[in-house]
């Protein structure tokens, strides 16, 4: 399901942006669109109850379609315009705020509920737009929940460790009077010999992390059910001092969490080339376009 507004897979033109508000409206009587966070069976209204979603001034709600139940929220057609929603995005602050709305609204769902996660900004022109989605969808949705049913996402991402320091070869120092030009030429040598041997030793450091990276992926594979890899981050994000060599998420059976905690502990002592860090669980973001999301069993 996606945005009519902004990516729904239809030939339709964005609607035109409303109207500005003028003084004399009140939050009840500015137009509104409809925000989707996620899609489920049925989830009770309670585990809702007091999140703020994308828009304080309506509450986050159910809407009901045949056999499953959209997690929605009616949200302000100005401030969610095309226009308004693109330089929301280009905020920093504003972004990570409504990302986390949005994603505190789908763990509150899918902590009662098998919960099909919808992307960011997934709007629609109305209630009525909602379920017509959910009717045109309603056979892969179905089996979305029933993958998800007693299944969770977690992360694994694994880091090459810091190498040890290694001192840089000092430059061959210039000849001396009365020394002999083949000393000389031994001593660069001997600096080019030992430059190589850093780049060699740094190249067999990145090596063995990779190899560490698939001995770690196979192992956590073998656990699951389902398991996509996602672009590992660059140096803006992990620093220079280590490597992302693996991003992965993995859909697993909530009952076995313990024995993948242990299987970790035990890759974390074996595996002394990396860094293992495990994040979750997590609603089923990374699987919920599909089976062809993940590589199925």
């Amino acid at each position: 399901m996606t945005s009519e507004q902004h990516n729904e897979q239809s030939p339709q033109r964005p609607p035109e942006r409303p109207p500005g508000r003028t003084p004399e409206q009140t939050p009840s009587q500015l137009p509104t669109v409809t925000y989707a966070f996620a899609v489920c069976r049925r989830c009770d209204p309670a585990a809702l109850a007091g999140l703020p979603g994308l828009d304080d001034a309506a509450p986050v709600r159910t809407l009901a379609a045949g056999p499953l139940t959209a997690v929605v929220q009616d949200v302000s057609a100005v401030d969610f315009a095309e226009d308004a929603l693109r330089q929301r995005l280009t905020d920093r602050d504003e972004l990570e705020r409504c990302a986390r709305a949005h994603h505190e609204v789908i763990m509150a769902a899918s902590a009662v509920t098998p919960t099909v996660p919808l992307p960011f900004a997934t709007l629609y022109l109305g209630d009525a737009r909602v379920r017509a989605a959910l009717r045109e969808k309603e056979e892969s949705f179905l089996a979305a929940l029933g993958r998800f049913n007693g299944r969770v996402e977690w992360g694994v991402k694994v880091y090459t460790a810091p190498a040890p320091p290694a001192s840089s070869p000092a430059p061959p120092s210039g000849v001396a009077p009365g020394v002999a030009p083949g000393v000389a030429a031994g001593n660069g040598r001997a600096y080019l010999d030992r430059v190589r041997s850093r780049h060699q030793v740094r190249e067999q450091h990145q090596n063995d992390a990779l190899q560490a990276a698939e001995r770690v992926d196979a192992v956590v594979r073998g656990l699951a059910v389902a398991a996509r890899r996602l672009r590992p981050h660059g140096v803006e994000v992990t620093g220079a001092h280590r490597t992302h060599v693996l991003n992965a998420a993995y859909l697993i059976d909530s009952a076995r969490e313990s024995e993948l905690r242990a299987a970790l502990e035990a890759l974390r002592r074996e595996e002394t080339a990396v860094q293992i860090e495990l994040s979750g669980p997590w609603a089923p973001y990374s699987f919920a376009d599909g089976p062809d999301g993940g590589v199925p069993r």
